[in-house]
C-alpha cells in the first residue's frame, strides 16, 4: 500500500521508513480558520496549537503529542531543512486553500471543502517521522519473532471461525485466499485494536503542504476529501498513521477510492469498522494486483552446499523443476505440487539461512507493501493460521546486523573497490546488494548478498 505505506509500532522498529514505503505502493470559503495554528513546537515563539480532544474510543490510547524537533530532517532534502519547514508552515492556510480548485475538478462541494478543512493545523512532528533514521534495524529473523506470534495466530483462527461465512464469500467472490486476507489484518492492525490516532486529513494535509513528498500527499489529501464528502466515512473514522494509512487493513485513501467495496451493501464502503467491508476490499485490492487462486505464496527450500547464490535473484524467474535440477528441495523431501510453476529464489538470511521459492503472489503481496521481509511475514503468517508449522530451518541468529554508519561504510569500501556507483546513504537496497555479491564473487565467498559483519571485514583488509 504502502510504501504506502503503514505498519504498527512493532514493525516500526524493524524496518525504519517501512511507514513511507507503504505510502509510496494518497472550495467553500476556500480558506482555513484564521487562528490555525502549528501543532508541534517552532522555535521563534510560533504559536503551538493544542491537540484536538480524542474520541472517545480512542481515549484510553491517546498520548500527548511529541513537539517537533525543530531540526535539519536527516534526507538532506532542501524543503525538509528548519528554515524550510517553517516557510512552508506559515503558508499552510494558503496552501491548503489553494487546493479547491482541484476538489471542486473532484466533485468535492463548496461546503465539504470548508466544513473539512475549516479546523487543519500542520502537525510538525510528522517531518521528524519522515525522516527517521535509526542507526539499527533488526535482522528478518526478529522481525518475523515480532509479527507472527503465538497470540495473534490464536487471534487470527478465531476471526477466521467468527466470520468464517464472510470470508467464505468474499474467497469465492474474488478468489483470494482466505488466509492471507486474515493475515493482512492481523498485522497491519491486529484485527482492529491498533491503526494509528492521528487525523487522516491533517496528517495528509501537512505533507502536501510541508516537507520533500508534497506532490505525492496531495494527492492522497484530495482523496480524504473524496472519501468525506461522499459519506463513507467520517473524520473521526479516518484516524491512522502519520503517512495516511488507515483502518483494519491500512489503506492509503488512494487506495480506498480504488479498492474499497460495499460488500454488506450498506451504501457506505467502510474499511475501518464494517468487518464484510474489510475482508472484502483487501481481497479486491489482492485480486486487481495480480492473485492467482488457488496457489501458494511460495515455498521454504533448502540450498545445496556450494550454490551459485547469483541464482538468487528476483529478475531470475526458473520453474520449479528447474530449480530442482540446480539441487534445490523441500525440507523432508515433501513434493512440490507444480514442478511447472515459475520461481524466484530468495535468500533473506544469506547462504547459512533458510531458502525460498517465491511465486506470483509473493509479488502481489509485495504490492500492499514493498517489503521482502513483510510480504514473507504475511505469507508465513497465513501458512500458520491455516496448520501449517514454522519454518523448518534455522536462521544464522549469530549474526549481528550491522549498524547504519556500518552499512555507510560498507557501500563506501565497495564503491572504493569499484562494485558500487551509488550514493553511499547506510541503506542496503537492491543496489547496494547487486554490488555486495559482486564483491563477494570476486572474493570467493557464496554470493548471498547478506552484509555480515564478516564480509565487511574482508572489505576492510582484515
Amino acid at each position: 500500500m504502502r510504501q504506502s505505506g503503514i505498519i504498527l509500532a512493532a514493525m516500526a522498529v524493524v524496518a525504519a521508513g517501512a511507514t513511507e514505503a507503504r505510502a509510496q505502493s494518497t472550495s467553500g470559503r476556500g480558506a482555513l480558520s484564521p487562528r490555525a495554528e502549528i501543532t508541534g513546537s517552532i522555535p521563534q515563539g510560533n504559536a503551538v496549537a493544542r491537540p484536538a480532544a480524542p474520541t472517545p474510543r480512542r481515549m484510553a490510547q491517546a498520548q500527548p503529542a511529541k513537539e517537533w524537533s525543530g531540526e535539519d530532517g536527516a534526507s538532506g532534502h532542501p524543503l525538509m531543512t528548519a528554515d524550510a519547514i517553517r516557510r512552508s508552515a506559515a503558508n499552510f492556510e494558503r496552501c491548503v486553500a489553494g487546493m479547491w480548485p482541484e476538489a471542486a475538478r473532484r466533485g468535492v462541494s463548496r461546503e465539504s471543502f470548508a466544513r473539512f478543512t475549516a479546523n487543519l493545523t500542520p502537525d510538525l512532528r510528522i517531518m521528524d517521522l519522515m525522516d527517521a533514521q535509526p542507526e539499527f534495524t533488526k535482522a528478518v529473523w526478529d522481525y518475523l519473532d515480532i509479527l507472527v506470534t503465538d497470540a495473534r495466530i490464536a487471534r487470527g483462527r478465531e476471526m477466521l471461525a467468527k466470520h468464517a461465512a464472510t470470508f467464505a464469500a468474499v474467497e469465492k467472490a474474488y478468489g483470494v485466499d482466505r488466509y492471507v486476507i486474515a493475515a493482512i489484518w492481523g498485522i497491519e492492525s491486529n484485527y482492529g485494536t491498533q491503526g494509528g490516532d492521528r487525523s487522516v486529513l491533517n496528517s495528509t494535509a501537512t505533507l502536501a503542504c510541508v516537507g520533500r513528498r508534497q506532490g505525492y500527499f496531495k494527492d492522497e489529501f484530495l482523496a480524504a476529501l473524496e472519501i468525506l464528502h461522499h459519506g463513507d466515512l467520517t473524520p473521526q473514522q479516518m484516524r491512522g498513521s502519520w503517512a495516511g494509512a488507515f483502518g483494519a487493513t491500512q489503506f492509503m485513501p488512494t487506495a480506498f477510492k480504488r479498492f474499497a467495496v460495499d460488500f454488506d451493501g450498506d451504501g457506505r464502503r467502510n474499511t475501518v469498522d464494517d468487518i464484510p467491508d474489510i475482508i472484502a476490499s483487501t481481497a479486491a485490492k489482492f485480486k486487481k494486483d495480480g492473485w492467482v487462486p488457488g496457489q501458494t505464496w511460495g515455498y521454504e527450500v533448502e540450498v545445496p552446499q556450494g550454490f551459485n547464490f547469483l541464482n538468487a535473484d528476483k529478475s531470475r524467474q526458473l520453474t520449479i523443476a528447474q530449480w530442482e535440477h540446480l539441487g534445490v528441495r523441500r525440507p523432508g523431501g515433501k513434493p512440490f505440487p507444480r514442478t511447472s510453476d515459475k520461481a524466484f529464489l530468495l535468500a533473506p538470511g544469506g547462504a547459512d539461512g533458510p531458502g525460498f521459492l517465491m511465486l506470483g503472489n509473493f509479488r502481489a503481496i509485495m504490492r500492499y507493501n514493498p517489503s521482502e521481509a513483510y510480504a514473507l511475514a504475511i505469507g508465513h503468517f497465513a501458512d500458520r493460521l491455516r496448520g501449517g508449522a514454522p519454518f523448518a530451518q534455522e536462521w544464522p541468529r549469530q549474526e549481528r546486523v550491522l549498524s547504519r554508519t556500518e552499512r555507510y561504510e560498507m557501500q563506501q569500501l565497495l564503491a572504493q573497490r569499484g562494485f558500487y556507483r551509488g550514493e553511499p546513504d547506510g541503506t542496503l537496497g537492491s543496489e547496494t546488494r547487486k554490488a555486495l555479491r559482486s564483491f563477494q564473487a570476486a572474493a570467493g565467498l557464496p554470493a548471498d548478498g547478506f552484509a555480515s559483519s564478516g564480509v565487511l571485514e574482508r572489505l576492510r583488509g582484515r
